[in-house]
């Protein structure tokens, strides 16, 4: 029974840290990269739709992102999408395809953006953190129940620990890579 809680644990901590990779992916760095974009809301006529739906993308330069519509009507609203988000780019449009050159970061601005990132990795750690103190109450509730040993307990709980620790260095990690790529010039 203890061990159904841990593997149930461990898939919950691998979700958070995956999570938490998301949230980093969605940090600009300087480059060009699709994540920035593709979970901007279209209004796509009349609907709210990912740009990840409506066009493909391209990284042709570091610095640039080119963007396809698959529907060449659909070009004014991704346009205006981008626009009215917090990226801060000005799209450039051919007719065909939508362009999106990303500026250098300043000095200023990196460090900035290292400090959202350790907030997103701790609030991943948070979120690991909360999943074991939640298994560590079904373990103990299952010692009261009886179905659960003292030794058993100990045991469970020792490996609780290891899996928490393994998922919160996963987060460390990542937050390291991150740092180290939004850092360098």
């Amino acid at each position: 029974m203890a061990d159904v809680v841990l593997q149930e644990t461990t898939e919950k901590m691998r979700k958070a840290v995956a999570h938490a990779r998301g949230e980093f992916a969605n940090i600009r760095t300087g480059r060009a990269a699709p994540a920035l974009v593709e979970k901007i809301v279209v209004d796509y006529y009349g609907s709210e739709v990912p740009l990840q739906q409506l066009a493909g993308f391209q990284v042709p330069e570091a610095r640039q992102l080119l963007i396809t519509p698959y529907d060449k009507g659909a070009i004014g609203a991704i346009e205006k999408a981008i626009q009215s988000s917090d990226l801060g780019l000005t799209p450039s449009n051919d007719g065909v395809n939508i362009r999106l050159t990303f500026p250098p970061l300043t000095q200023e601005r990196r460090k900035e953006l290292v400090k959202v990132v350790k907030h997103m990795a701790e609030e991943g750690k948070v979120a690991i953190r909360n999943l074991r103190r939640a298994a560590r109450h079904e373990l103990e509730g299952l010692e009261k129940d009886g179905e659960l040993s003292g030794d058993e307990l100990a045991r469970a709980e020792k490996e609780l620990d290891k899996i928490t620790h393994a998922h919160e260095a996963e987060i460390d990690k990542a937050l390291e890579a991150k740092e180290h790529e939004l850092l360098e010039d």
